[in-house]
């Protein structure tokens, strides 16, 4: 029996024809994604937050200029002073020059940097994990409306079933035990219908959380390009790009750094200063008799280097220090779970991206076969040779191989992704998103923060930016129109 016209026909025929105008295609579901996820704008602030750690690392080599002001009232004067004031105002101004930390202001700008691409990196990967869960969601959808079609056809086929059983026995050529089986399968197939809806109502729901909108008459995804010829390939690719990875080794590197900076504590600091002085009695000042007024007013002003040696720190730095080194080995340890983590999942995507080719070709088979079968089963019926229950199995068996069909274009789709995810090649740029011009570029910001040396100088107060999805309509299970 042929299906309607609906998205289930076309996904057991073909995963990836065309569908109506006006509707969603995959590409843009992930740009809306892109766009308004709060998990991914989160991620970018996160980023941004990190950026900060450069320009706060170098802070500690560049100069520093500090004031402070006093006005002292002396409630009581000692009885051996003839000019004792009553009352002053002073001010100083000191100025402080970094010359030689130790090498610590060095590193641990190559650290906060270093840090900073693993943010990148970090922020490459979240772009990925969150199109893989779109593409997921998006094929889920699809899935379930191409089931809930399959399972709402065969309730139809069971009901005229039923009917034509009921017919047969009402003129004595069936059993009642024919009509209880066709009124059985009937029931069962209302209950799978229900279920089915009850998993598209979830699927639905589940892509308004990522994306931010209602699927609305969802296209076949196109193609996905770059796939690899080999398990190997795919390995060789993600080692260089796989952004988790990437992240791990410049985490690696920044431990390295952070040992430096530990150490640098145990060397000499050299810092040149410069003050000035500025004090004020505000007539108070009284005079030795017989010499005239005393000056109101005293100014100073010196200059210089400052050389501090540490000698004894009750083993402080060297625990700093040798704490680093195990943050390091960590690190390192890290980075090479991270690279078997990475070939782990490109094998086993890889592996799971080939099956669900193989299961298509198979499930196609056995579709046409199931086909062929219910043909000849229903003949065989009509002239006596088979029961209503071999023609029940018939129908059963080729929904089942219709619906394995469905799910295996699904996995296949959706494990080819996170191949391409695992190998560092599922990210805005590779997925076309740059050509509407709106990728976020997270070295605007950095540069931004790091030309920043005001102190007063600050970002307006932080507000989502993300869209909520509290005024979407619950979503049903049912399938409309021509989906």
């Amino acid at each position: 029996m042929r299906l309607p016209g609906l998205k289930a026909a076309l996904l057991v025929s073909a995963c990836l024809l065309a569908s109506p105008a006006q509707a969603d295609t995959l590409k843009e579901a992930l740009l809306q994604a892109y766009q308004t996820n709060p998990q991914l704008e989160a991620a970018r602030a996160q980023l941004r937050a990190t950026d900060e750690s450069v320009p706060i690392q170098r802070s500690s080599g560049l100069p520093s200029l500090s004031s402070s002001a006093n006005l002292t009232e002396f409630l009581k004067q000692s009885s051996a002073s003839f000019i004792a004031p009553q009352r002053s105002l002073s001010a100083n101004l000191d100025l402080g020059v970094p010359i030689y930390s130790g090498g610590s202001v060095r590193n641990g700008i190559r650290a906060a940097e270093t840090r900073v691409e693993a943010g990148r990196a970090d922020l490459r990967g979240s772009e990925s994990a969150l199109f893989s869960q779109v593409v997921a969601a998006y094929m889920d959808v699809i899935r379930n409306e191409a089931i809930v079609g399959l399972s709402g056809n065969n309730v139809d086929v069971l009901a005229v079933n039923l009917e034509a059983t009921s017919d047969r026995f009402e003129i004595g050529e069936l059993t009642r035990t024919d009509v209880a089986q066709s009124a059985s399968r009937l029931a069962l197939a209302r209950g799978d219908l229900r279920t089915a809806q009850a998993n598209l109502t979830a699927a639905r729901e589940n892509y308004i959380a990522l994306v931010g909108s209602a699927p609305t008459d969802l296209e076949a995804p196109p193609p996905l390009p770059g796939l690899p010829a080999s398990p190997d390939e795919a390995v060789d690719i993600a080692l260089e790009h796989n952004p988790d990875l990437i992240a791990a080794r410049e985490r690696a590197v920044a431990a390295g750094f952070d040992i430096e900076v530990a150490g640098a504590g145990r060397l000499p600091r050299l810092e040149a200063f410069a003050s000035g002085g500025y004090q004020n009695f505000l007539g108070t000042l009284g005079a030795i008799p017989g010499t005239g007024a005393a000056s109101q007013v005293n100014t100073s002003a010196q200059a210089g280097l400052r050389l501090t040696l540490p000698i004894f720190q009750g083993g402080r730095v060297s625990a700093q220090r040798r704490q680093a080194q195990a943050n390091s080995s960590a690190a390192l340890e890290q980075a090479i779970a991270t690279e078997r983590s990475v070939i782990a999942q490109v094998r086993a995507a890889y592996s799971s991206w080939r099956a669900a080719n193989a299961i298509i070709a198979s499930t196609q088979a056995a579709v046409d076969a199931a086909e062929l079968s219910l043909e000849g089963v229903r003949a065989e019926n009509s002239i006596g040779n088979r029961q209503i229950l071999d023609v029940l199995n018939a129908e059963q068996e080729l929904l089942a191989a219709r619906v394995q069909l469905v799910t295996a274009r699904r996995n296949e789709y959706v494990a080819g992704f996170s191949l391409l995810a695992a190998m560092g090649r599922a990210e805005a740029r590779d997925l076309g998103l740059d050509d509407e011009g709106v990728l976020y570029d997270p070295v605007v910001n950095y540069d931004r923060a790091r030309s920043i040396l005001l102190d007063w100088q600050s970002d307006p107060d932080p507000v989502a930016s993300s869209t909520r999805t509290v005024d979407i309509p619950a979503q049903d299970g049912e399938v409309h129109g021509d989906q």
